[in-house]
């Protein structure tokens, strides 16, 4: 099924932890939507595709800023899963999300995506994920530009296929994504200098949100009178992420006993399991939204917490670019390449010497 959500009016300009003067005097961001790309073709449409998990989709808040920059005039459209959406309903650096929903044949789904890609006119498609299968969309849909990273064998379908930098699995995740719009921008601008600026992930969350989310708590029982720290239990892509029920449980009676604070269990339907456990091994209960939000409903719940603390996973990065800070747990991923991008988030884990292993069952 598909639909499209439309976004506020995009402003120009808008917060990439830098003044957009500076970009201005050194010209990079010199001509218009008109300009032609490597003296090619006009870029007045841009389509996107998103990236498939939630963490990832945060992380990507930045090279997303980053276009909205180099082509202020021209309509930039998000091209992502449906699961994923929620997260930009607020943003404004983007002008519209065109979701999809997951298929089970791969192909069937390459074909729809194509067919509704087709109907848009886009000018450039920019392909976030490194899969093959939004690479042969973007073909098929016949958008006349098509960057993404050289990989899975898909370069052929690509007009501009980019090498994988040597630094992929050496630098945070944001600055693999901000690379692709750097060189982006090297072809539309002759040169780049988008990533020696500090990253952003903020994501805006209206008051008409916060005040559903806080209405939301209260009918499901929080005293908001009390501090709201949100406990992320589960792990959906991997069982090996999880710190465990019992500690879970023991931090939430710790919380609640001693903090005097109101905790709350969130994620995703998958995740109730897991939630349900930590309920059973509880002395002081706390309240459950496991799997009873979508993302836009559980980034609004998080940010009017105070706290969120949890495994490595997609509302681990939600929560700091909401402005909640945030205690994340890490045990077999990389911290270097994948940690919540924000100063509101701390790590937590031990230096064993098996991580990261990058499993998703321990051994």
């Amino acid at each position: 099924s598909y639909h499209c959500l439309q976004k506020p009016a995009r402003e120009q300009g808008e917060k990439f932890n830098v003044s957009i003067t500076p970009l201005l005097t050194r010209g990079l961001l010199h001509g218009s939507p008109q300009s032609t790309m490597a003296g090619q073709i006009p870029i007045n449409k841009i389509v996107v595709r998103g990236t498939n998990w939630i963490g990832d989709a945060v992380m990507s808040v930045p090279a997303l800023r980053a276009l909205s920059l180099i082509f202020p005039d021209a309509e930039i459209v998000l091209h992502t899963k449906e699961t994923v959406e929620g997260l930009f309903e607020d943003a404004n650096f983007i002008d519209r999300v065109l979701p999809f929903e997951k298929r089970r044949s791969k192909i069937k789904q390459a074909v729809a995506q194509a067919d509704l890609l087709g109907d848009e006119t886009f000018d450039l498609a920019i392909l976030l994920p490194n899969s093959f299968g939004s690479a042969l969309t973007s073909k098929l849909a016949r958008i006349p530009r098509r960057i993404g990273y050289n990989k899975d064998l898909r370069g052929l379908l690509l007009t501009d296929p980019i090498p994988v930098p040597e630094w992929k699995n050496k630098r945070h995740e944001v600055f693999y994504y901000l690379n692709l719009i750097a060189e982006v921008e090297r072809r539309y601008a002759g040169s780049s200098g988008i990533t020696e600026y500090e990253p952003d992930i903020s994501l805006a969350v209206s008051e008409e949100r916060r005040d559903a989310a806080r209405r939301m708590l209260s009918n499901a029982g929080a005293d908001l009178a009390r501090r709201l720290v949100a406990i992320g239990a589960g792990s959906t892509n991997s069982m090996a992420k999880r710190w465990g029920v019992d500690k879970f449980a023991a931090l939430n009676d710790r919380l609640q006993i001693e903090a005097g604070a109101q905790t709350i269990l969130v994620g995703a339907p998958s995740e109730t399991d897991v939630s349900r456990d930590v309920i059973e091994r509880s002395k002081v209960k706390p309240i459950d939204l496991t799997g009873q939000t979508g993302v836009a409903e559980a980034a609004a719940v998080l940010s009017v917490a105070d706290l969120l603390v949890s495994n490595d996973m997609g509302l681990a990065h939600v929560a700091p670019a909401v402005g909640t800070r945030t205690a994340v747990i890490f045990g077999p991923t990389d911290p270097v390449t994948t940690r919540p991008f924000s100063d509101e988030a701390v790590v937590i884990r031990n230096n064993v010497e098996c991580s990261p292993c990058m499993l998703r069952e321990c051994p």
